[in-house]
């Protein structure tokens, strides 16, 4: 039976990559402070013997860690998520997405882990040209961005100078059942999913032509599984549908009463969209869930959103301030 380490395990990602691991037959540890994730996420596996939980913080891990104890793969999804508030407080994302990935990265060589597999993010290419495949450029635009990159990159250095065989997942627009519902002002499917329970606006970005590639969960968590069994490392697959959808279509598909429009960011791209035919290719995976499918089965599960915090116009100006201020448009 494989041993998997799954960090940010009851995260939404990290949550259901954990619930395919296990149908796998694998023995799942998560490593998970619970600050950006939840219990409930993993009530699929409560009573799996086969699924444990260790309440830890990785910038606290020891490169000793039981936890790491003969395991075959890492999967390490753990880390600050949201974008906006990351230019408020830089520092805590390179402590935690950097130098906790190293903690995770340390604990993985001292045990000798099989395979090492980073969650990276599309950020990291900036205002891309579209398609993006893994060779464009790097431009990060804000902290978040940066501080993903960096944990990447020192995930693939370990892989080089330690002989830890690494691949990088790199996330375009993931969503799905279980994103985030707390926190700080961020994806768009949780501040929507609220507003439309609440019976309130939808808080619209700019005039709603920005394309996301957005990419369903499940699909994410079988391209982690791919790329830990692939014979290739050392690799960036980039993972998201190849069909971007605009912000406009998403409110048609949640049958949005009203829609209120805020302010555009600057230093966010108008359009994400992966090429993923390396994905494709070397990995054999393919996304599954069609878009519209994946956003009417979050409105079957839409109260999962009722403790959610409930954006408007004048909370998100609010969140963003810092933002505008230090992007300010040309």
């Amino acid at each position: 039976m494989p041993i998997s380490v799954v960090t940010g395990g009851s995260g939404f990602i990290g949550s259901h990559l954990v619930d395919l691991l296990a149908s796998e037959d694998h023995e799942v540890r998560i490593v998970d402070d619970l600050s950006g994730g939840h219990l409930s996420n993993l009530n699929n596996q409560r009573d799996n013997p086969k699924v444990s939980l260790y309440e830890q913080n990785i910038n606290l891990l020891e490169a000793n860690e039981k936890v790491f104890h003969k395991a075959d793969f890492c999967f390490h999804l753990a880390g600050i998520g949201d974008i906006v508030p990351s230019v408020i407080k830089p520092v805590e994302y390179m402590e935690t997405n950097v130098q906790g990935t190293v903690k995770v990265l340390e604990a993985s060589r001292h045990f000798g882990v099989k395979k090492f597999i980073y969650a990276a993010s599309s950020s990291c290419y900036g205002l891309a040209q579209a398609p993006t495949d893994e060779n464009h450029p790097i431009n990060p635009q804000y902290p978040y961005a940066l501080s993903k990159y960096l944990g990447e990159q020192a995930a693939f250095h370990w892989g080089k100078v330690y002989g830890i065989p690494t691949n990088s997942i790199c996330i375009f627009n993931a969503y799905g059942e279980r994103v985030r519902t707390t926190g700080a002002y961020g994806a768009v499917f949780g501040v929507f999913l609220k507003q439309k329970l609440s019976d309130k606006p939808l808080t619209v970005v700019g005039d709603g032509t920005q394309l996301r590639d957005f990419i369903y969960v499940t699909d994410v968590a079988k391209a982690f599984l791919s790329a830990a069994e692939t014979g290739s490392m050392g690799q960036r697959y980039n993972i998201g549908s190849g069909e971007p959808k605009s912000i406009n279509y998403l409110v048609q598909l949640l049958g949005a009463k009203e829609i209120v429009y805020v302010p555009k960011r600057p230093a966010e791209p108008q359009v994400t969209h992966a090429n993923i035919g390396k994905a494709l290719h070397s990995l054999g995976w393919l996304p599954k869930v069609h878009f519209e499918v994946g956003v009417n089965m979050m409105i079957n599960a839409i109260e999962y959103w009722s403790d959610a915090p409930l954006w408007d116009e004048f909370s998100i100006a609010n969140a963003t301030q810092k933002w505008f201020e230090v992007f300010k448009e040309d």
